[in-house]
């Protein structure tokens, strides 16, 4: 709920915090991806049309908003900071104009507290704000359109323990010489690896099914905190590297947002992998959704294969 915090600048600002049932990677694209913002950005009765988005520092996100009663609002925010998935500093304006700060803290794999605070030129204009346009009340209306926008973005998670070490496990889990003995469903056999483990990078892979169908896939790195958390891209690919559909389902979604936890549990590791779809269309995401027995089944396979793998380590 938007609240008054107690500082040297309370009397200048309105501030809201929120916790949302979402990873903090989904929450900062909620933010940065103009199809996600026009999906839940302003109050209730309001739309959102973007003209530009640019998300850096220099940047700019120029939209319009359109009032209830038709009434169109030209906005224009200039991006000053942009760390991901951490924090967005912008202006925003044509006026009045007024300082903005996002942050994202991750609370768990799965939940996050995103704090938004405005700062004007003075308490009078923020008073006015918040008495002339309802800014308030516009705020929680906003993050509360974004709780909802995040909750229809469904997500697949699974976990499993493993008896070994968390660098080990991170380690088999990033280094093609392992991850060629273990990765992918059973009977799969990877023949092909390279993997440029940094944020931005790619791992590109190459798998053979038992009937020789070749099948690739790659993922884009956005987090690497070793050895505690992965996060990343993931889509099915070509030779070439490039983006394609899942062989089998057209309407599976073209990528996967993926965050891999890797917990110390009882001198072992416990893995927690979710799949979320990414810049998803309501068909594709309605085929991930009936796909969850397939994708356990799945899963379960490479965990059996990476459980015999460590064994012999």
């Amino acid at each position: 709920m938007p609240t008054m915090r107690n500082d040297p600048d309370e009397a200048r600002s309105i501030s809201g915090t929120r916790v949302f049932d979402a990873p903090r990677e989904l929450v900062f694209d909620a933010w940065t991806d103009a199809k996600h913002i026009s999906n839940w950005w302003g109050p209730r009765g309001f739309t959102t049309t973007t003209q530009e988005m640019d998300v850096r520092p220099g940047g700019k996100w120029i939209f319009v908003m359109h009032g209830p009663d038709g009434t169109d609002y030209d906005n224009e925010v200039l991006y000053l900071d942009v760390v991901r998935p951490e924090r967005i500093a912008y202006t925003h304006g044509p006026s009045p104009i007024f300082d903005v700060t996002v942050t994202f803290e991750e609370l768990g794999p799965n939940k996050t507290r995103m704090t938004m605070r405005s700062t004007f030129a003075s308490a009078e204009i923020r008073n006015q704000v918040a008495e002339d346009f309802g800014a308030v009340e516009g705020l929680r209306d906003t993050l509360d359109r974004l709780a909802e926008e995040l909750g229809k973005h469904g997500a697949f998670v699974i976990s499993r323990a493993f008896a070994a070490p968390r660098d080990v496990v991170f380690r088999v889990w990033t280094e093609c010489e392992h991850l060629s003995h273990w990765w992918g469903p059973k009977g799969v056999a990877v023949f092909s690896c390279k993997n440029d483990l940094r944020p931005g990078g790619v791992m590109h892979y190459g798998m053979r099914t038992p009937d020789g169908q070749e099948i690739w896939g790659r993922w884009v790195y956005r987090e690497i905190a070793a050895p505690a958390r992965l996060v990343f891209i993931n889509s099915f690919s070509d030779p070439e590297g490039g983006l394609t559909r899942h062989p089998g389902a057209a309407e599976w979604p073209l990528q996967l947002l993926t965050t891999i936890a890797f917990d110390e549990q009882d001198g072992g590791t416990l893995v927690t992998v979710r799949w979320s779809p990414y810049d998803a269309s309501d068909l594709e995401r309605a085929t991930f959704d009936a796909g969850h027995d397939s994708m356990r089944g799945g899963w379960g396979g490479t965990f059996d294969q990476l459980t015999e793998y460590l064994a012999k380590k």
